[in-house]
């Protein structure tokens, strides 16, 4: 009976040691993790806003209706969810911005579950969630952009200026939205900036400048005036005007007939 007890004592005399330990061994990590947790829920939390809740009724247009059997003819009819995409981007092109109520009627189109729409339009940041201004400015900050010509600093500050918001934000009229951006895959014409749907490169502070000037005087009630905003694409730099990505100095190479099976070596190398 002895021999029983004793493994059972010693086994309860080291518990309390194994808890000090376990308690100066919690009590070393603590400072590691003393800082609170900050969560960033732009892009997974709804909150409703006077401008951005469920009973603000939207429904497509007649003619965008049209838009959307074009587009679901493009999948088999059990797979039309599959659309889910293209009709977010058609409806936060008429409603300026995809609210909850385009993302509920979207779900209704497509006979399918209304969180399933809420999480593709929480993953991709090209859907906007909340107003944006007439004029959405988005500035490329990587790397390309930062090194190229003038660099993406100078031409973020130039419009931080002349707008008067920061990146985020929209001007109070309501006709500029700023924010800083990744890549656009324009790399070869930095610094650049999109505008909408527009690309407009090889910018400095002072071509910047007068394009949003440009673009704040184009402004209407209805929409803005084609014919003051300034030809997308490259701008004037340094005095010349390059078309796409062609180098500066002109064209260097591609200025002879290439060679084939028809068109052999003069040289005799061939």
């Amino acid at each position: 009976m002895a021999s029983k007890l004793v493994p059972f004592a010693a086994r309860q005399a080291t518990r309390p040691f194994t808890r000090v330990c376990r308690r100066q061994v919690l009590q070393f990590e603590r400072p590691l993790s003393t800082t609170s947790q900050r969560r960033h829920d732009a892009l997974s939390i709804h909150r409703n806003t006077p401008v951005n809740n469920p009973s603000i009724p939207f429904k497509f247009t007649e003619q965008n209706l049209k838009i959307i059997d074009e587009i679901l003819k493009r999948y088999p009819p059990q797979y039309k969810k599959a659309a889910v995409m293209p009709l977010l981007d058609l409806g936060q092109r008429q409603h300026g911005f995809t609210s909850i109520s385009v993302m509920n009627e979207v779900a209704r189109l497509l006979e399918m579950p209304p969180m399933r729409v809420y999480e593709v339009a929480t993953f991709y940041t090209m859907y906007n969630r909340d107003p944006i201004g007439k004029f959405f400015v988005q500035v490329c900050t990587t790397s390309p952009c930062m090194l190229g010509g003038c660099g993406s600093d100078l031409i973020m500050k130039a419009c931080e200026d002349f707008l008067g918001v920061h990146s985020g934000e929209m001007t109070e009229d309501g006709l500029f939205s700023l924010l800083e951006v990744e890549c656009l895959g324009a790399c070869a014409n930095a610094p650049m900036i999109q505008i909408n749907d527009d690309y407009y490169e090889d910018l400095t502070p002072e071509t910047t400048t007068k394009l949003l000037q440009a673009l704040k005087d184009s402004a209407t009630i209805s929409g803005y005036d084609v014919t003051k905003i300034p030809r997308p694409g490259p701008q004037l730099y340094e005095g010349k005007q390059r078309m796409t990505c062609e180098p500066r100095t002109g064209q260097t190479t591609l200025l002879q007939e290439p060679y084939s099976t028809q068109h052999m070596r003069t040289d005799g190398e061939l």
